[in-house]
């Protein structure tokens, strides 16, 4: 329920957000708010479970291609390795150390929504790769396709740990879209993609018994009470995993376990919940190849290269415009 006295101007993406996800109907909440110096530890956690198998799958792929994909990525002059979303760039250190070592001529350009993230990344490359040029930019990947518009050097666009599949088809096709429209021809986009596995594993990647990820999807709600002034009690919301092995959709929630009422004093907004009703907060879509190479067509994109994990089903695309 809306209080007769709303916020009419407000002072952050954040609270706006926040007010109308959950003034409709169903409520949602946006994942990329699960980030910040506490939801960057809990989510660093995650990638080091063993159930979480999509940053060994990558690692994987990218330490045992790196000699390739370094070919493939030096072509001719200085480029800018642009990464968006690169959190603590465990993996992408593979390649800047293998661009580092063969001194290659590039600049690494870090983006991600975190400004604790790409701090503590941007300090980690400087003590282990001292010789890398590091240029961070803070924002989202949307902020960040206009700063990749305005780099004169060729560009290696990185999106990894199956990001993409943040989105739904109709957005992930307008995001690739909008980077293409963006490329020059001798651009190359370096994309990872999650593919159809078993169920199981799927779920038990976003379902550990340990309950990290149900905190990191929690994380949003305690944002919400330190940033925006509310009184959620996390203790009163459970974490929920569903996927839908025919469309490949993983989705996350928060569940009311009761019927409860909080307060949001920064917003001047009460939020009704009735028992059992849900939050939306993730979305996690898997692919395969149709599905890759159709979401590519419709962006203007043609694959060129493929890297396959051998561990698990998990795919690194290389699309250049058509």
């Amino acid at each position: 329920m809306q209080d007769t006295k709303i916020a009419s101007v407000f002072t952050s993406e954040f609270e706006k957000e926040v007010y109308f996800g959950l003034t409709d109907s169903p409520k949602h909440l946006s994942s990329k708010y699960f980030y910040d110096k506490i939801g960057d530890q809990l989510f660093q956690k995650i990638m080091a479970m063993p159930t979480y198998y999509l940053t060994d799958c990558e690692y994987e792929i990218l330490e045992n291609n790196k000699e390739e994909i370094r070919e493939l990525f030096i072509g001719s002059g200085p480029f800018d390795l642009i990464e968006l979303g690169a959190g603590d760039g465990k993996k992408t250190k593979i390649l800047l150390k293998e661009f580092s070592d063969k001194n290659i001529d590039f600049t690494y350009v870090p983006i991600d929504i975190s400004d604790n993230a790409l701090k503590q990344l941007h300090s980690s490359i400087k003590k282990e790769l001292p010789d890398v040029n590091v240029h961070p930019f803070q924002g989202t990947y949307f902020e960040a396709l206009k700063e990749i518009n305005n780099r004169k050097n060729r560009k290696i666009i990185l999106f990894l740990g199956s990001n993409i599949g943040n989105l739904v088809h109709k957005q992930a096709v307008d995001f690739m879209n909008k980077i293409q429209k963006l490329m020059q021809p001798d651009d190359l986009l370096f994309m990872g993609f999650d593919q159809k596995k078993n169920p199981k594993t799927i779920l038990d990647a976003y379902n550990d018994q340990e309950g990290v990820t149900a905190a990191f999807n929690k994380n949003v709600l305690a944002r919400i009470n330190t940033e925006l002034n509310a009184n959620f009690d996390l203790n009163q919301f459970l974490h929920w995993e569903v996927y839908n092995p025919e469309t490949g959709t993983a989705k996350s929630y928060l569940v009311s376990k009761i019927q409860q009422t909080v307060k949001i004093e920064n917003l001047k907004l009460r939020v009704d919940f009735k028992q059992w009703e849900t939050i939306h907060t993730e979305i996690s879509q898997k692919y395969d190849d149709e599905i890759i190479n159709w979401l590519a067509k419709e962006a203007g994109l043609e694959m060129t290269t493929e890297y396959e994990s051998k561990r698990l089903q998990y795919k690194n695309c290389v699309f250049k415009k058509y």
